[in-house]
């Protein structure tokens, strides 16, 4: 065999076998996260599974939201992890009622427009709720927001010197979309002095050790599960769903073949529980978000 008809087959064979394993030449694919804990750990578990599959990753942490948004748009960025609640409220200013199947159909199509695409979406809902320590929940029988509301109203009734305390971070007590519309929803009657404002990370601690009787939390918060706080049912519906999805450049899906399913794949893997537990070993255990997200992978025997 000549030397030409060596290298061109071998070149050929090495070109197959790369494509076999999911390597693309083309350029790295962005992914940016936002500044907490479980956008950290998304962050790790997709770098990690999509170099597995083959994929160049250039993880971007720390990136704002709305800076995030504005970079995917000017294609400086290629794929996020978003929340749908974000996308309708502060993206599409829709505060309108919706399922979490109706707020995905609605930011997918939207989104669409402007060359995003949404994959499937996380079995996890990063909602507001409110929480109370599990013990005391149990012994006053409280399970959801309208039986919270009822206790409230009867303390403030037949014991008004020891009204309970609500703990709130400063953004949503006064946001058009928080505080006073949720009192509405809820017929929810309050005096001032029993809203407490405080730094959203301290509410969670004000909660365990008493100082407010109950508190606004976010639902996957690993502090849920480190506190062993009792998350109560919103029953009205008030908060909308924050499904967390892949959403993904379209041109950045076309130049990348195997990207979509490789995600797609991750999604289901996302649930309340998982993600719960994945952020108490961040939070609380004070594991790095990498170790958690090679653990996690290995779990589901995908590393």
């Amino acid at each position: 065999m000549s030397l030409a008809k060596w290298m061109t087959r071998t070149a050929a064979v090495v070109m197959a076998s790369l494509a076999l394993s999911g390597f693309t030449s083309a350029a790295p694919i962005t992914l940016a996260t936002k500044s907490f804990t479980e956008q950290h750990i998304l962050s790790a578990i997709t770098v990690q599974w999509l170099r597995k599959k083959g994929f160049e990753v250039e993880p971007k942490t720390n990136i704002a939201t709305t800076i995030g948004r504005n970079a995917m748009i000017n294609k400086q960025i290629d794929m996020t992890w978003e929340y749908t609640g974000t996308s309708l409220i502060i993206f599409n200013h829709i505060d309108k009622p919706m399922s979490t199947e109706e707020g995905y159909q609605t930011v997918k199509k939207l989104d669409a427009k402007l060359g995003l695409v949404w994959l499937d979406p996380a079995p996890m809902n990063n909602t507001y709720a409110f929480a109370m320590q599990r013990k005391r929940a149990e012994a006053e029988g409280i399970e959801t927001m309208s039986q919270l509301v009822a206790k409230i109203e009867q303390v403030r009734q037949n014991d008004p010197d020891n009204n309970w305390m609500l703990g709130l971070d400063l953004e949503f007590s006064g946001r058009s979309d928080g505080m006073k519309p949720l009192q509405k929803t809820y017929n929810m009657v309050l005096d001032r002095p029993q809203i407490r404002q405080m730094d959203p990370g301290l509410v969670y601690n004000a909660v365990r050790d008493g100082f407010v009787d109950a508190g606004l939390i976010y639902t996957t918060d690993g502090r849920v599960k480190g506190f062993d706080l009792k998350v109560l049912q919103d029953d009205k519906h008030f908060f909308p769903s924050y499904a967390v999805t892949p959403v993904v450049r379209a041109d950045t899906l076309k130049a990348h073949s195997g990207l979509a399913e490789a995600l797609n794949a991750l999604s289901p893997l996302i649930t309340d529980d998982a993600i719960t537990e994945l952020n108490k070993r961040v939070d609380i255990d004070h594991q790095s978000p990498q170790q958690v997200a090679r653990d996690f992978l290995q779990s589901k025997g995908m590393l």
